[in-house]
C-alpha cells in the first residue's frame, strides 16, 4: 500500500456542504473518483487529481521555495476522522486556490529542482525513499505539471478543493 496526494474540486456550495456533513464529502468524492476512474480526464477538466507518490517531493520542494500555500495537505480541516486514508482531509477555499494556482504558474519546476540533490531528499527523508540518482528529481515533474494545470482550472472556475492523503 502506498501514499499518494489525493484533490476533489468543488464548488461553494458543494464545500459548505462537506464542512457540515464530512459523510457526505467522503461519498461524494467516492462518485466522483468512480465516474473518472475508467477514462480519467486531462487534469485541466478533472474534478479528481492525485500526485499520486509525489506528494512529499513536491511538498518538499515548494516548502523549500517558500510557496504561499500548502497545496500538498491542504490548510483548513472540515473532517476529524481519519476515514478518509492518513489523516483527516482539509481543504483550500477559493481565494488560496487562486493564490496557488498564480504562484505555480509563476514557479517553473526546473526552479524547484535546482541545487537539490538526492542525499537532500534522502536526510530528509523524503517519501516514497527511492533517492539513488540525480534523475530522479525529474520524476515528479509531470505531477508538478498536472497539479498546476488542475489548481488553474479549479481558480478559473472559482472552485474550493479538498486535500487529502489516500
Amino acid at each position: 500500500m502506498s501514499m499518494v496526494g489525493a484533490y476533489i474540486r468543488v464548488a461553494l456550495a458543494e464545500l459548505e456542504r462537506a464542512v457540515r456533513d464530512p459523510a457526505w464529502a467522503s461519498d461524494f468524492v467516492d462518485e466522483v473518483r468512480d465516474a473518472e476512474e475508467a477514462t480519467p480526464p486531462a487534469p485541466a477538466a478533472a474534478r479528481h487529481f492525485s500526485t499520486y507518490q509525489a506528494w512529499d517531493l513536491l511538498h518538499f520542494l515548494l516548502a523549500r521555495a517558500g510557496f504561499p500555500v500548502n497545496v500538498i495537505h491542504g490548510e483548513e480541516p472540515f473532517a476529524e476522522d481519519d476515514d478518509w486514508g492518513y489523516g483527516p482531509p482539509r481543504y483550500l477555499p477559493p481565494p488560496r486556490v487562486h493564490l496557488a494556482a498564480v504562484a505555480l504558474g509563476a514557479t517553473p519546476y526546473d526552479h524547484l529542482i535546482t541545487g537539490v540533490t538526492p542525499a537532500d531528499l534522502a536526510k530528509s527523508e523524503v517519501y516514497p525513499a527511492r533517492w539513488a540518482e540525480p534523475a530522479v528529481l525529474e520524476w515528479a515533474r509531470p505531477w508538478y505539471d498536472g497539479l498546476t494545470q488542475y489548481l488553474t482550472s479549479a481558480a478559473a472556475a472559482g472552485d474550493a478543493v479538498l486535500v487529502w492523503l489516500d
